[in-house]
């Protein structure tokens, strides 16, 4: 299958077969959970529980330092492509529309940086964000 680096907006159905094909391929796969809940703090939660940090970050105020903990945390781990699933972001699309931009803002970013020879100092890695919602 081919993976499309950057953040795609995906049908929430479709998540097990991302999932799947990325495991026959040998991708390393984070997949994060707001689990039903909206806003900020279920963002910053389903990061914290799920995807490397470093450094680890605690509460939710400001998302550059998630931005900037989640960049070095998925540097780190010096793999050359990564797949992010968050295949229930559609209630919090829904009821904190503000934080589901904002959230989808920083994995493109993380992920663009990350594909980037000059910022990874000639260490890219093909970052490839899924978010599923009922109607992608």
């Amino acid at each position: 299958m081919n993976f499309k680096p950057g953040l795609s907006l995906i049908n929430a159905a479709d998540t097990d077969r991302i999932m799947q094909a990325a495991t026959l391929e040998g991708w390393p796969i984070y997949q994060i959970s707001t689990e039903g809940r909206s806003g900020r703090d279920a963002f910053f939660d389903a990061v914290t529980r799920s995807l490397p940090l470093d450094p680890p970050i605690h509460g939710s105020r400001s998302w550059d330092a998630l931005s900037d903990s989640l960049w070095e945390g998925l540097y780190s781990r010096n793999h050359d492509r990564i797949m992010i699933l968050w295949p229930d972001a559609s209630t919090m699309a829904e009821e904190s529309p503000d934080d589901f931009d904002t959230a989808i803002s920083v994995l493109a970013d993380v992920a663009r940086l990350l594909a980037d020879s000059a910022v990874t100092v000639g260490r890219p890695a093909d970052v490839s964000v899924y978010v599923g919602r009922r109607e992608a």
